[in-house]
């Protein structure tokens, strides 16, 4: 009977326990990626409720073909910054940068980059402590990126991120682990766009991504994880994609006046040619939605924490906070889904 009774005590002992876990200690952030940084009420008190951490594109940097150099594009005007908000500067690489750069210049390149991020900050006042590059590197870019950053990071000397693919995980001997501190898994823009009406969301969908994610638990960077909050249209055209609008969505293709639902779960045909917010629409034209909502985030969540090694802190980051759509993403749904992890 002592026997036994131990076993009960042990037991309810554990059950006690699974039943108070608490939920996961991951931080929640936002990526933030127009160029004028300026948050409505709304947006400023989702950002205060979930921890006032924010990814801030501080700017792009591409190459100009006739000039035959790199530049900064696109350089965010920071406007009125909220007190108390954490900011991650980022900045996104071209991959086009770094195949035409030479090699002797990358440390200068590293340069521009770490003097820019600084005076940006030093100029609002902003003490950051890690810097974020997101660049979608190739075979043929790989070690230029790599001296890049390696560089950059020499010069900065704050913790260093990068974004990392999919198919950079499953690929790693390919493709490489770039020489940062840790790494930020993009969970989303895993399909291809395409013009077919049946094909699955491109912005995630399970099973593109299992193709990739047993191979996550072996990656040796850390990782965080980006999640998509966003949605879009794909304009198509005599079977085309001619281009992707993130400002079309289900409002305006449901004006009976200009379009009609059609076959696929969330297609619309143009019924007259006209002119939407400065965007040509031919007759006949297609809209193909996809969209991302909390059951699908839900979703991405449960598949790839299944996947992610154990570590004592991860930062799920979301894209994005300019133009989140707060009928559908509220401080509860967002923290929820954070809490998984």
């Amino acid at each position: 009977m002592l026997k036994y009774f131990r076993w009960y005590i042990i037991v309810t002992v554990l059950l006690s326990a699974a039943s108070c876990r608490k939920p996961g200690n991951a931080s929640t952030a936002f990526y933030y990626w127009k160029t004028g940084f300026s948050l409505n009420q709304q947006q400023a008190a989702l950002l205060k409720q979930t921890g006032n951490n924010a990814y801030i594109r501080f700017f792009d940097v591409s190459w100009n073909e006739k000039e035959q150099r790199s530049y900064p594009n696109a350089v965010v005007q920071l406007n009125e910054i909220p007190v108390g908000i954490n900011i991650t500067p980022v900045i996104y690489i071209t991959n086009k940068t770094f195949e035409n750069t030479a090699d002797t210049t990358l440390a200068t390149l590293a340069g521009h980059c770490n003097k820019l991020i600084n005076a940006l900050a030093e100029e609002k006042k902003i003490n950051y402590t890690k810097v974020q590059i997101d660049c979608d590197w190739s075979l043929s870019t790989r070690f230029k990126y790599f001296n890049f950053l390696a560089a950059f990071k020499k010069l900065n000397q704050k913790q260093l991120e990068v974004t990392i693919r999919l198919h950079q995980v499953k690929f790693k001997e390919r493709t490489g682990v770039p020489p940062a501190d840790r790494g930020v898994l993009m969970f989303y823009n895993m399909g291809k766009l395409n013009a077919g009406l049946h094909q699955p969301n491109s912005i995630y969908n399970e099973e593109d991504a299992g193709k990739y994610i047993d191979y996550l638990s072996t990656y040796p960077l850390k990782l965080d994880i980006a999640l998509p909050l966003f949605s879009w249209s794909i304009h198509i055209r005599n079977d085309r994609v001619i281009q992707v609008y993130g400002k079309i969505g289900r409002p305006q293709l449901a004006d009976h006046s200009h379009f009609e639902p059609i076959e696929g779960p969330a297609n619309y045909r143009a019924v007259t040619s006209f002119f939407m917010d400065g965007i040509y629409v031919k007759q006949n034209d297609i809209f193909k939605l996809e969209e991302t909502g909390a059951n699908t985030l839900k979703t991405a969540a449960k598949q790839v924490m299944q996947h992610l090694p154990k570590q004592q802190q991860t930062t799920i980051i979301y894209y994005e906070l300019a133009n989140i759509n707060l009928a559908k993403f509220n401080q509860e749904t967002i923290t929820q889904i954070s809490a998984r992890f």
